[in-house]
């Protein structure tokens, strides 16, 4: 099963986790200090905020794929219909350690297709810290072209 992916970039995390607990009628996945996650069946979605780097709002979404497999299938679909991306190997973002094809829709709006093989205990490099291309959830900052 695949789910869609939601990015929330917050200014208050424990307001924002009351919030949305209430809004999606459950406890967040995963939380850390500046992150919190929410993994549901219904609506399948991988819902995530958290306190890191960007302008307020939604930071990005996606689609999380159940493997690399299905993760490679649809790359080739993007790639065969020319919308642009790029590829992002064993990425260390998020609390996760994932493979990812980002994608601009034709607005600019970001789209992280993923894979995550484990957790980790690390969020990723923020963009004060690394290069553009080097930076958790980097797709925002991606040279894709639509």
């Amino acid at each position: 099963m695949k789910k869609v992916h939601i990015h929330i970039s917050v200014e208050d995390l424990n307001k924002s986790i009351s919030f949305y607990t209430a809004q999606l009628d459950t406890k967040p996945t995963k939380v850390e200090k500046d992150y919190a996650q929410w993994l549901l069946d219904d609506p399948a979605i991988n819902f995530a905020i958290s306190t890191r780097g960007y302008a307020k709002g939604v930071n990005h979404l996606g689609i999380l794929y159940e493997s690399d497999e299905t993760l490679l299938q649809a790359q080739e679909r993007f790639e065969s219909a020319s919308l642009g991306g790029r590829v992002e190997r064993d990425a260390t973002c998020c609390y996760k350690r994932s493979n990812k094809y980002w994608l601009k829709d034709p607005n600019g709006i970001i789209w992280e297709n993923y894979h995550s093989m484990e957790d980790i205990e690390l969020f990723g490099k923020d963009a004060k810290d690394q290069e553009a291309e080097d930076v958790c959830c980097s797709g925002i900052n991606t040279t894709c072209t639509t």
